[in-house]
């Protein structure tokens, strides 16, 4: 079985899943469930892989740390804490637990015993605000899933069985088996968001976008300090840079912050899932316009985000803000209902020098007055923008508006600005647009090559901008292309003249037609 087929067959698994242990609960609700589960099958495998693999390195060969007990795995706990980050029992492994599960009538109980052991295992360790919470929203004893402990604990058998049977490559915890992991939890965030509309858009980015994203921001590079994410939703911008560099090339780790409590404990998941260790992440929760937590690793040389359009945030009714360092240097602060020019000002004051930040902005931003007016003014002045991409609509879950990119450098090598119109790179599949490979390369080479192109690409003295009252809008400066028809006006009214003739030959013959019939009659 090739690599798409063996994805193709997941997907098919994990949809057939979802609607079977679904019932009665909202979709969306039950993802929690779903991935909750495939994130503790995901670290008892690894963690099981991690110490077998290292007894077989001491010359234990038939070592299997499934089978031994409780007491005899003491042993290793502090060490392997220190390099993973938490520690499972065996008998807390998912395949003990699912294992005896159909007979245990506590199932509940021991579940909510296994996570808290799990989280308990990390505190007061390096990796403890890591691995905190990350079960909080598996609720084992939830309502949801059943109005008796009997119900509850019997819809847990399933779910314990349904992820359990899911086809995840060979035996070993091989490379594949951890890309089928992530795949996993990719597929059932694009699954959920898109049947949960606004909910689910709010933080899941298309993957073909996170990519895009990513690899403009490392042009010419083969590896970057750090990267970030201020409104990182469920990581997957962020993660894109482990696909498009390779993790190891993403050389001080992954960071990001994100506001909404259950989201911040997916990021943190899916990190996990796709083997990202702990001491290589920081997902902080909270509000990173007015709290932001990564005071002391900005710098970063990679920054990617897909922030909430036209939220609320403090603005001018804190009068703090406009002395905060982040956000002084414009001299105005974004309107309090339209914070998407704050989360670019924050960005740009946490970018590296020799850094490029790619921002996915509502398309507003790019040409309305007031304060919105006077940051592009700052921004443009000290010469920060280095494109503007329009991409097309109905790419994302929850809108069909058509986004923008914003690309931003503090060392530029021209005062011009890209304008990049691919406004018609797409294809329509199923419901949604979506970005190919070739129409995510044809973006990247004309964002590398720099050069005019009719309808498509243009390159834009700053001074033009500021001229025009510093409109960032690509269809300011693209002009897109006439695809009317070009109309012969001589050939239609000659056409038009024949069909008038025509009918009044016609009309002639029925008249001759009836006045006969008349006559015969």
């Amino acid at each position: 079985m090739n690599r798409e087929t063996q994805r193709a067959e997941l997907h098919k698994t994990i949809w057939r899943i979802a609607n079977d242990l679904r019932g009665s609960v909202d979709g969306w609700d039950f993802k929690q469930y779903v991935l909750g589960m495939l994130f503790y099958r995901y670290i008892s495998e690894n963690l099981t892989a991690y110490l077998n693999g290292f007894e077989l390195e001491a010359g234990v060969i038939r070592f299997d740390y499934t089978a031994i007990s409780d007491k005899d795995a003491e042993f290793g706990r502090r060490e392997t804490v220190a390099e993973k980050g938490f520690y499972i029992l065996p008998s807390e492994l998912f395949v003990n637990v699912r294992k005896s599960a159909p007979r245990d009538e506590n199932l509940n109980e021991t579940l909510e015993r296994v996570f808290k052991n799990i989280e308990a295992s990390a505190v007061g360790t390096d990796s403890e605000y890591d691995i905190k919470g990350l079960f909080d929203d598996l609720d084992v004893n939830s309502a949801k899933l059943g109005s008796t402990v009997a119900r509850r604990n019997a819809q847990l058998v399933k779910l314990l069985d349904a992820i359990g049977d899911l086809n995840l490559g060979d035996g070993s915890f091989s490379e594949n088996k951890i890309d089928a992991f992530g795949d996993a939890y990719e597929y059932l965030m694009q699954m959920y968001a898109s049947s949960a509309g606004k909910s689910g858009g709010e933080f899941y980015t298309p993957q073909e976008v996170s990519e895009l994203l990513a690899r403009i921001t490392v042009v010419g590079k083969t590896g970057v300090n750090k990267v970030y994410d201020p409104a990182c939703g469920s990581g997957s911008l962020l993660l894109k840079f482990a696909k498009v560099l390779g993790k190891d090339n993403v050389r001080q780790g992954f960071f990001g912050q994100e506001i909404n409590l259950t989201t911040y404990n997916l990021a943190r998941i899916n990190m996990f899932l796709h083997d990202i260790n702990f001491e290589k992440f920081d997902i902080a929760h909270g509000d990173t316009l007015t709290d932001p937590a990564h005071w002391d690793d900005e710098p970063f040389e990679a920054i990617v985000s897909n922030p909430p359009y036209s939220t609320r945030w403090d603005g001018d009714a804190n009068p703090l803000l406009i002395n905060d360092p982040r956000y002084a240097p414009a001299g105005v602060l974004a309107p309090k209902s339209k914070a998407d020019l704050a989360f670019t000002m924050h960005m740009l004051s946490w970018l590296a020098v020799n850094g490029t930040a790619a921002i996915v902005e509502f398309p507003g931003v790019l040409y309305r007055g007031g304060a919105e007016a006077k940051i592009r003014k700052y921004l443009i002045d000290n010469n920060y923008v280095d494109a503007v991409i329009q991409l097309p609509a109905d790419l994302f879950f929850g809108t069909t508006i058509a986004t923008c990119v914003i690309v931003l450098k503090k060392s530029k090598a021209e005062n011009k600005v890209l304008f990049i119109d691919a406004s018609a790179q797409f294809v329509r599949r199923g419901n949604k647009n979506k970005l190919t490979d070739a129409d995510q390369r044809k973006i990247l080479d004309a964002f590398v090559d720099r050069q005019d192109a009719d309808h498509f690409v243009r390159l834009v003295d700053n001074e033009a901008i500021a001229e025009n009252a510093y409109n960032l809008s690509v269809s300011s400066w693209v002009e897109a292309e006439d695809t009317r028809e070009a109309v012969d006006i001589n050939e239609l009214n000659a056409r038009i003249a024949g069909i008038v003739e025509r009918q009044t030959e016609l009309r002639t013959a029925i008249d001759a037609i009836v006045a006969d019939l008349e006559g015969a009659g």
